[in-house]
């Protein structure tokens, strides 16, 4: 596995080792010695998930708040994402920026997201199926999100705004200015 720190060097795309022939293929997703040398620190995955979703489906942008915040390990199954992690912890010197890589069934490739940072998929294939690791539960009380239009954000999502699906809760998020006054994440969600 190859460990590639992105533009905000906490978030990593993660290129497997691919072994196939014409019987199919074979790879390794996830190995745990190697992920925490990568990431620098421990991470304990308690649940895995996965969604399937049509063209232009948008998921996001979607986080957990102190106590409940949630380091995720994501990849596609099926089809292709543009994949979204913003940067929401206050204090952070990339605080309100993202990167945006696209994962697919052909690329194999995932995703690291840390704590302390909204995240979001938009399908550009027909379907496509998402799956991902969490370290933490789901928390309802901590359940948060932010714009997907955020101005502020200024993310491309690959598609026209009219052929965007979001759920109601999505389409209500708010600002990232509203961060500001809000919760703080710090800088070290693992000590």
């Amino acid at each position: 596995m190859e460990f590639i720190k992105q533009a905000i060097p906490d978030v990593l795309l993660i290129k497997p080792n691919v072994f196939g022939d014409d019987r199919g293929y074979f790879m390794e997703t996830f190995r745990q010695d190697k992920f925490e040398q990568a990431v620098g620190h421990a991470v304990n995955f308690i649940q895995d998930n996965e969604s399937k979703s049509t063209k232009g489906v948008l998921r996001g942008l979607h986080f957990q708040k102190p106590p409940y915040a949630q380091s995720k390990l994501v990849r596609v199954i099926e089809g292709r994402v543009l994949d979204v992690a913003v940067d929401i912890r206050q204090g952070s010197p990339t605080f309100g920026k993202h990167v945006a890589v696209e994962l697919s069934a052909d690329n194999k490739q995932q995703l690291f997201i840390p704590r302390g940072f909204a995240h979001a998929f938009v399908v550009l294939s027909d379907t496509a199926i998402f799956a991902y690791k969490v370290d933490n539960y789901y928390a309802p009380e901590c359940d948060a999100g932010l714009a997907y239009d955020d101005a502020d954000l200024n993310i491309n999502w690959q598609l026209p705004n009219e052929q965007l699906l979001l759920s109601e809760k999505d389409q209500k998020q708010p600002k990232l200015t509203t961060l500001n006054s809000g919760f703080d994440f710090g800088t070290n969600y693992y000590e």
